[in-house]
């Protein structure tokens, strides 16, 4: 009984951990999704430096509560209940899910946090709509080149016309010599 209440803390204890870490935690009832669909979820998280996984509600319930998370959170822990951690990209999750959704019906969303507030089902699709934290950097790293670029090109035009100034002069003098 001692190793199984031990045991139990440390999923407790786990489970607090990723909860504190995540940028978005994503609460999912999964009844009816094939366990090939889970492994094939799982991968697509791992992917994108996410994590999904299932705990017992009891001990997400424990978990919770000494978070401070209340019953605003906890009336969502019944039936089979996984979780989704967005620990890098907060959208990344919620993309994930949204999409394996459209193609499997044993997915639903219950519940969500992210940076610490509880969020509704609609809020982690309207989520999902934004862009990833790749796409944003690609943006701006776009955004930031446009500049750069175009200014090489006008500082290549007007050295390219101050060359052809110089030669136009140095074949003048030539001209009169």
């Amino acid at each position: 009984m001692g190793a199984s209440r031990e045991k139990k803390q440390q999923i407790v204890a786990e489970f607090k951990d990723k909860l504190s870490k995540a940028q978005t935690v994503i609460f999912t009832s999964f009844s009816g999704l094939a366990v090939e669909d889970e492994t094939v979820l799982r991968r697509k998280f791992k992917e994108a430096n996410s994590e999904y996984k299932v705990y017992k509600n009891t001990l997400m319930t424990i978990a919770a509560r000494e978070l401070g998370y209340g019953d605003d959170l906890i009336k969502y822990f019944e039936g089979p209940t996984s979780v989704a951690f967005g620990y890098e990209d907060p959208v990344a999750p919620a993309k994930i899910l949204t999409e394996f959704m459209k193609d499997h019906k044993g997915l639903e969303l219950k519940v969500g946090i992210v940076n610490g507030k509880i969020v509704s089902p609609q809020e982690i699709e309207a989520l999902a709509k934004l862009p990833s934290r790749e796409e944003l950097l690609a943006k701006a790293l776009g955004s930031m080149k446009a500049p750069i670029t175009n200014l090489v090109f006008v500082l290549s035009g007007t050295l390219r016309s101050l060359v052809y100034a110089l030669n136009a002069i140095k074949e003048k003098k030539q001209a009169e010599a």
